[in-house]
């Protein structure tokens, strides 16, 4: 198999090369597998190398060690692990093994295996492929699933029928859709039948598991993709049902409300252009959460959702207690961008006020930057027109808050030479003689011509002082 060039495999050629001479000194067998396997194939930067060892992974790990002097090696009996950490690379060393599991738990009963045991029990076939390093295979591709052909046809897959290997593992099901939306590839057809047939399993595993692999799916290029899979298997109404419940729209009289589940995917997706922030991206996804409770039909007016940025602030911790998402800074700054998010809209819609203006911007204080890029992503509808004028109102606030703050900021700024430096440095007969000097030397800052230092504001006062005949002080 030819490798694309350049790549991982042979940017670490030096290092893999070794460690597979370590391996045939002490006649163990080893492979790469998994992650960094795919990532050579899709010239992804990988710095996790996973090696698995037919036979005792810690044993062969610590040979490494004692011949790499890694800057640190750590290894985990319970499961059977080693990791390595050399220069920027982290090696992860594992013993080959075949699981079996009990209908109840995701706690496998593990046994050493061969290759081929170790690849069935993978999640996904881009992630079973497998290279030699030893002498006798050294760079071979070990296959056996058509992972490659898989990543050529950009296929999620699993290797063994799709019902085993969620049922073994559930966490899999939202692993295949997390790889899904980070890659941009499509959920093979039987695989998505097994999501949506096991979907239940995802009741043993753990929330900070799940969670993890949620917020991956947030920080993909494309979040909507992942939660679209969710939605569609079912999955998301187990793990978010609050989410669930922005889905769907109803009629009255015939007027309509937006289908706020897919508003809420289009600003997620919006936002991911603006910003990689994991909790700016949360406060998209929950800015309308509490549009269903909210929700009302008032005749001559159509369907309001009076409230729902309070109410929403105050599902955040109850969401986040739940998800294992932490209970601190972060969560209040979802809580506020939640609370505050139809202000800066609302604004957009009359005469801008320099108070108003002022309100806004003690309210969310350092994050107001993040809190207008939420606003920008919130500004959605299917008529251009409305979209684009609604764009054009935002930018005057945008502009109208700049001007706010620099003039507020030109108003509340001083020098760096105070009242008291000038009475300590200077003769002074007439009290204006030190308002006329600070104006002066404010002024000549503020327009460039000085340094905002204390030491340049000073020479440039004493310049100006013998021009307005005013004595320096003598230093005794």
């Amino acid at each position: 198999m030819n490798f694309p060039s350049p790549n991982l495999f042979d940017s670490n050629l030096p290092l893999f090369r070794k460690i597979g001479e370590m391996a045939d000194r002490n006649q163990v067998e080893i492979y790469l597998i998994g992650g960094f396997v795919r990532d050579v194939f899709l010239q992804r930067d990988s710095k996790d190398i996973d090696i698995v060892v037919i036979g005792k992974g810690i044993d062969f790990a610590r040979k490494v060690a004692s011949e790499l002097k890694p800057s640190k090696f750590s290894f985990f009996e319970n499961f059977g692990t080693a990791q390595v950490l050399y220069g920027d690379l982290v090696l992860e060393f594992v013993g080959a093994r075949k699981e079996s599991y009990e209908r109840n738990s995701r706690k496998p009963f593990v046994e050493e295996g061969t290759l081929q045991d170790d690849q069935d029990r993978r999640d996904l076939t881009i992630n079973a492929m497998s290279i030699g390093l030893n002498k006798e295979n050294f760079g071979k591709l070990l296959d056996p699933f058509n992972g490659l052909d898989d990543l050529e046809h950009q296929i999620i897959r699993t290797p063994l029928d799709p019902d085993t290997t969620f049922s073994d593992d559930p966490l899999r099901m939202m692993r295949a859709i997390r790889f899904a939306t980070q890659l941009g590839f499509r959920i093979d057809h039987a695989t998505y039948e097994g999501i949506e047939r096991n979907r239940e399993r995802i009741g043993i595993i753990s929330q900070e598991r799940i969670t993890d692999e949620l917020n991956k799916i947030i920080l993909s290029p494309v979040p909507s993709i992942g939660f679209e899979y969710l939605f569609d298997t079912r999955l998301l109404h187990i793990i978010f049902p609050e989410m669930v419940a922005l889905h769907g729209v109803e009629t009255l009289n015939g007027l309509s409300h937006k289908d706020n589940f897919y508003h809420t995917l289009k600003v997620l997706d919006n936002l991911a252009q603006l910003s990689d922030d994991l909790w700016l991206r949360w406060a998209a996804i929950l800015h309308d959460i509490a549009k269903p409770a909210t929700k009302r039909f008032e005749p001559g007016t159509g369907w309001t959702f009076h409230g729902h940025e309070d109410k929403g602030s105050r599902m955040v911790k109850p969401i986040f207690r739940r998800m294992k998402l932490p209970l601190n800074d972060r969560m209040k700054f979802v809580e506020k961008m939640v609370l505050l998010h139809l202000r800066p809209i609302v604004l957009s819609q009359d005469v801008v006020t320099d108070s108003a203006v002022r309100r806004l911007m003690m309210e969310v204080g350092e994050d107001i930057d993040a809190l207008m890029m939420l606003c920008r992503s919130d500004i959605t509808s299917k008529n251009e027109k409305k979209v684009e004028r609604i764009k054009k109102n935002f930018a005057l606030v945008e502009e109208k808050i700049r001007d706010v703050a620099e003039r507020d900021y030109l108003r509340n700024w001083q020098p760096p030479v105070t009242g008291n430096d000038i009475m300590a440095n200077f003769e002074i007969v007439r009290k204006e003689d030190i308002g006329v000097l600070k104006t002066r030397v404010k002024q000549a800052i503020l327009d460039g011509f000085v340094p905002d230092t204390y030491e340049d504001a000073m020479l440039y006062l004493k310049n100006m002082a013998k021009e307005l005949g005013i004595e320096e002080k003598i230093k005794i």
